[in-house]
């Protein structure tokens, strides 16, 4: 196995041998440089997994260095190392994209903790997580044979999500490939789920309503999520992101913490067929596709007429609406290139003042 290679940069290098014979001692090959010139020879020169440097040194100051460094190398994880707990120092560093910001008088533990946070962490992630997937794996498939109701087929896929984005995180291929089998497995045992109860959910309740037995579907969506939320609120904004999956949301979610509170997660079952045609026309209208084209026949296009076929979802919720004698004011905006939705943020003052907006995002695929 290859030795992680350390360059540590100081102009009191020898005064750090108690450290480098530590590291050496724990398996790692260690190069020292005297000042940020050699450092960045060095650099141009070998290969680094990572660079301890002193922020204040003769000649080229660590900033100064660690610039050159990012121009020769932008990945290279860098740790700064200083005497100083000024805060502008502190912001410049970090500003600089460090790797770590260290106060002197260091110990060898915290370079340890900092070599780990910054190049052995994949190979952290890769045992842990490897172990926590095989220590999960048999209750996930006692899981997917005991599945009965949809909310069980829900958290069923929530924790293979879950650990489909975690091991993405190692390099450990084998459980990759393991965790693909046990996701076919699931998907064929909730395809036999499917069929064996989808057609009885349009019998035993109202398409709006769900429960343990029949979950939320495409037409109850709007009557069972944003309705509630505009009778709370007396505004809401309700956005659709054609073809996003679980797993995508999953990923942005941080970002969008960031700029709003996610108060829940909700997972709901689509209509059959799921394409778009069908399934998101069907929540605009609150009705299954068949009753749309019955009772609005100048608002529904079959496969083979020419058109979009989803042109009409304003016009499907407006008779929505009519049809439940909401008089609400609406904004309704299909997002399909990037100036369209530049031109509803620019307009977004105006667009405030309906009770709702309905923003569907239509790239994603």
């Amino acid at each position: 196995m290859k030795k992680v290679a350390i360059l540590w940069t100081d102009d009191e290098i020898d005064l750090l041998q108690p450290h480098i014979l530590f590291l050496e001692e724990k398996g790692y090959h260690v190069d020292t440089a005297s000042n940020g010139d050699d450092a960045i020879e060095l650099v141009k020169n070998k290969s680094y997994d990572i660079v301890f440097l002193d922020e204040n040194m003769p000649g080229k100051s660590g900033l100064e260095t660690l610039s050159v460094i990012k121009t020769i190398s932008s990945s290279l994880p860098v740790v700064m190392i200083t005497k100083s707990e000024e805060e502008d120092i502190m912001d410049a560093a970090i500003g600089s994209q460090i790797a770590d910001y260290l106060i002197k008088p260091v110990k060898p533990n915290q370079i340890l903790l900092s070599i780990k946070k910054n190049v052995d962490t994949r190979e952290l992630i890769t045992r842990e997580t490897t172990s926590a997937y095989r220590s999960e794996f048999m209750q996930i498939g006692m899981q997917i044979s005991a599945a009965a109701q949809f909310t069980h087929w829900a958290e069923v896929y929530k924790k293979l999500v879950f650990w489909e984005l975690e091991l993405e995180k190692s390099d450990d291929a084998s459980m990759h490939e393991i965790l693909k089998m046990q996701k076919s497995e699931a998907d064929i045992e909730f395809g036999k789920y499917i069929k064996n109860n989808y057609h009885n959910w349009f019998f035993s309740e109202s398409l709006t309503n769900s429960s343990d037995d029949r979950p939320l579907l495409s037409p109850g969506i709007i009557q069972n999520t944003v309705l509630p939320k505009l009778k709370e609120s007396g505004k809401a904004v309700f956005i659709i992101i054609d073809n996003l999956r679980y797993d995508q949301w999953k990923t942005i979610a941080p970002i969008v913490s960031e700029l709003y509170t996610i108060e829940k997660e909700d997972i709901y079952c689509s209509i059959l067929p799921t394409a778009t045609q069908y399934a998101r026309n069907s929540i605009f209208a609150g009705m299954m596709p068949g009753d749309i084209a019955a009772r609005y026949s100048e608002l529904w296009l079959k496969d083979e007429e020419e058109g979009g076929k989803n042109q009409f979802e304003n016009e499907l919720f407006s008779a929505f609406k009519e049809r439940h004698g909401f008089n609400f004011k609406h904004y309704y905006e299909k997002i399909s290139t990037k100036k369209t939705g530049d031109k509803v943020v620019e307009n977004l003052g105006n667009l405030l003042q309906n009770d709702l907006i309905l923003l569907v995002y239509n790239f994603v695929d």
